[in-house]
This record gives C-alpha cells, structure tokens and sequence, in this order.
C-alpha cells in the first residue's frame, strides 16, 4: 500500500469527477462512470468497476459519507494506467485491511485491493478518507498495442 499515488507523465491523463450522496443506490452510479469512461470492452473493465464498487461502498457503509454526505469519484484514464480515487467524509477509525473469514459478510473490500490493483493507497486529510488504485494494463498481461481498439 502506499500513502499517495505519484505524478508522473506515465500517469498523465483527463480527469472525470462525479460527486454523489452517500446513500447506497449512488454506489451504481461511481460503477456506470467507470462504464462510460472505459466502455465495456476494455481489458481491465471487470476489475475498475469491481474495485471502484467496493471502495464506493466502504463510503458509504464505513463513513460520515453514509450519514447524509456526499463521496466523490475521480476518475483518470491512459493508456498507461487507469486510476480511480474515492474521497468520503471520513470516519471515526481509519479504514483497515483486514481479512475476513469464509462466513462474513463484508471485509472484502481493501483485500481486494490488495490483490487486484497495481498500486493503492489511503490518505487521511482534514478529517477526510481517500482510498485510491491504479490497474496498469501490462501488468495485467494486456499489452498496450491492444489497447488501440479499446475505448
């Protein structure tokens, strides 16, 4: 895990915001901005709106954000990277990775992150959470090339 993504021009790209309620249903829309940002056929689609529905949700559920505030969504693609970045309204605790057992329900979410992303981050600022990942298509064993026809 690391503290805060880098900048560099690997990374350069536009920058899509969105800024929802913190209710449940909004989870769906942070997953339809990953939709029309990649669109469909995009190597690392499945595993954007997987990642960026579970960090959607720990705001949501774990957060100030559930308790009638807003989240927001920052979305950032290149042919490089794709980096999505959730910011909530904070919480009492920082967001932990822990492991969950075969029976719980929830817990997921950080080890998922964990597992799937290339790099990923938490950053508390002024009472404020933001949790980050970036899929880099090479080391997901796509190469850039194939990228062309994607959206």
């Amino acid at each position: 895990m690391n503290d805060s993504p880098e900048h560099d021009e690997e990374y350069d790209s536009t920058e899509r915001v969105l800024r929802l309620a913190g209710s449940p249903d909004q989870v769906a829309r942070a997953r339809r901005l990953i939709s029309a940002i990649l669109g469909r056929d995009h190597p690392l689609y499945d595993d954007c709106v997987l990642l960026t529905s579970e960090i959607a949700t720990n705001a949501v559920i774990h957060s100030r954000s559930g308790d009638g505030g807003v989240f927001t969504v920052t979305v950032s693609c290149s042919p490089g990277c794709v980096r999505v970045c959730v910011q909530d309204e904070g919480s009492a605790e920082a967001p932990c990775l822990c492991h969950a057992s075969a029976e719980d329900t929830g817990g997921r979410g950080l080890p998922l992150l964990e597992a799937l992303a290339h790099r990923w981050g938490l950053v508390r600022e002024a009472g404020m959470n933001k949790v980050w990942f970036e899929l880099v298509p090479e080391l997901a064993g796509v190469s850039l090339r194939s990228l062309a026809g994607a959206r």
